[in-house]
């Protein structure tokens, strides 16, 4: 029963990893396709759409393949080439939704800033989680000394809890860029038709599918050591 169990979990976890990546790739594909309806490509949106929000000192540039992100630190929009340079609705949407993270950080939007300061947090911790994790064991035996193999797992767990709060509070930030920010800028600007706009919100809604599902694999995995810790 305990077997079956396990295996249960490890295709839920796999599941919650690749499905949904699929599943917004084809989305996402199925509204790549070139239209001249758009006056111009996803780079030159934003760039209009941060000079009319007054945000001059935020540049736009083009990413590696699959890279779009908002640089808080360098204030920094980042697009791949297919949205930067592609006159799509999903390059159009995808835009939008990066500005939608420069107009947050802007305005101060209190889940951002969390997020920003937990991510730093995050990379440091999530290295030593794992190390610690890894070298647990060893001490143990080495040092014969259960408490400090306790220590260490504590550890380890608590860094890996990080993580997952991180994708939790990731969760807030990428809905209120998608539906608090980018798609009231393009209905309300008239970017877009009431048609696109519906097409629009379904490609937010499928990329913050994959921010909830790579939440629940996090909660998931923090799950899996929790239990380990408790036999």
């Amino acid at each position: 029963m305990h077997v079956v169990l396990i295996l249960v979990a490890v295709l839920l976890l796999a599941g919650l990893i690749y499905l949904p990546s699929i599943w917004v790739n084809r989305v996402l594909e199925k509204y790549r396709t070139p239209n001249e309806i758009f006056p111009g490509t996803g780079g030159e949106l934003a760039i209009h759409l941060l000079k009319g929000l007054k945000l001059d000192k935020v540049g736009v540039e083009e990413a590696e393949p699959g890279q779009d992100h908002y640089d808080p630190l360098t204030r920094t929009v980042r697009l791949s080439p297919d949205h930067f340079n592609g006159k799509s609705l999903t390059a159009i949407t995808i835009a939008a939704h990066e500005v939608g993270h420069a107009m947050q950080h802007a305005s101060g939007y209190p889940w951002f800033k969390l997020r920003h300061a937990l991510v730093h947090v995050a990379r440091v911790s999530e290295k030593f989680g794992s190390v610690a994790i890894m070298l647990m064991p060893m001490l143990a035996i080495a040092t014969r000394s259960p408490l400090l193999g306790g220590i260490m797992l504590f550890a380890g767990i608590g860094a890996i809890a990080i993580g997952t709060l991180v994708h939790l509070v990731t969760l807030p930030v990428e809905w209120n860029a998608s539906f608090g920010r980018a798609l009231p800028v393009l209905t309300g600007g008239g970017y877009l038709s009431p048609d696109q706009s519906w097409h629009a919100r379904r490609i937010l809604k499928a990329a913050a599918f994959t921010y909830l599902a790579g939440s629940l694999a996090s909660l998931l995995n923090l799950y899996r050591w929790i239990a380990i810790l408790r036999r």
